[in-house]
């Protein structure tokens, strides 16, 4: 049973917004591990005013293969939990057939599952209407993260994530996202085979109130794999659950009630059985929040 979770951020933040979720699983006796994305490992202000220019040529398959170095160095296999496009970096390692279990939340799509819908469209317009982001390194202002990360919250705790968290990033990886459907599988960044029986258990996790991952992609992702499940009975080695909470937002990992999904996560991992052999035993199915 691995002891061991690396933790992947998403776009526009820095390992530091796992900080929640580090303490909680580390008061549970886990080692908590949360390394940053190539180009990010540097202070929020130093980021935000010298972002290294190689991070306009930064791409999901990069990013993945980063988290891929990282984890075959590592004595044995971690659970991975990834929020927003560290969800898809967790599904495409999964795919490769790494990692113990994997939780993803809000996850960004994977190609298959179309980004579709009013808000979606808006909260990451402001990179993909851009002229150029493709190859740029872009910038987050505060009113774009407050729609599409907080709009729930008060005031001061947006302005408070903003100012902590909230970092330079690479254009690209949002073209790659949405233009997914228009390459083919074998050049797509953001294909998961659906169908890969090798593949370790997954959960998905999804705000009900989250504007730039609407809860209806990751409830289209949850399906593509269901369609393609490996066992009838239970939870099995390509096991995949979908959760949501019904009233959080993209920020349900570092918000005040944080620690509530924490738990859920927690009750997920002590019931599911890990790895990615055959036969793995059945286990009782969650409760939903």
């Amino acid at each position: 049973m691995s002891e061991t979770i690396v933790f992947i951020h998403g776009a526009w933040m820095t390992p530091l917004c796992w900080e929640p979720f580090s303490r909680y699983f580390q008061l549970k006796g886990y080692e908590c591990v949360a390394p940053a994305w190539p180009h990010h490992d540097r202070p929020v202000d130093e980021l935000r005013a010298h972002p290294a220019p190689e991070l306009a040529g930064l791409g999901v398959r990069e990013i993945a293969d980063h988290y891929e170095r990282i984890i075959t160095a590592m004595d044995e296999p971690p659970i991975l939990v990834g929020h927003s496009f560290g969800g898809l970096i967790v599904q495409l390692l999964l795919d490769r057939g790494l990692g113990a279990a994997g939780v993803a939340i809000d996850s960004a799509p994977p190609r298959g599952v179309l980004p579709l819908g009013w808000t979606g469209l808006r909260a990451n317009a402001p990179v993909l209407l851009r002229p150029g982001a493709w190859h740029q390194v872009v910038a987050l202002s505060f009113p774009a993260f407050r729609y599409a990360f907080v709009h729930t919250l008060p005031e001061d705790e947006q302005r408070a994530a903003y100012a902590r968290y909230v970092v330079p990033e690479s254009g690209r990886i949002f073209f790659q996202t949405a233009l997914a459907v228009l390459r083919s599988r074998s050049r797509a960044p953001t294909h998961v085979n659906f169908r890969n029986r090798r593949r370790a258990p997954l959960l998905l996790v999804a705000g009900g109130r989250d504007h730039i991952v609407p809860p209806r992609w990751n409830q289209v992702n949850y399906q593509k794999y269901r369609r393609h499940r490996v066992t009838r009975h239970g939870y099995g080695p390509a096991h995949v659950e979908f959760v949501r909470f019904r009233d959080r937002t993209h920020w349900l990992i570092a918000d005040t009630r944080a620690e509530e999904v924490a738990g859920f996560v927690d009750e997920w991992l002590e019931r599911v059985p890990r790895g990615i052999e055959e036969g793995a035993p059945g286990v009782p199915g969650l409760r939903r929040p």
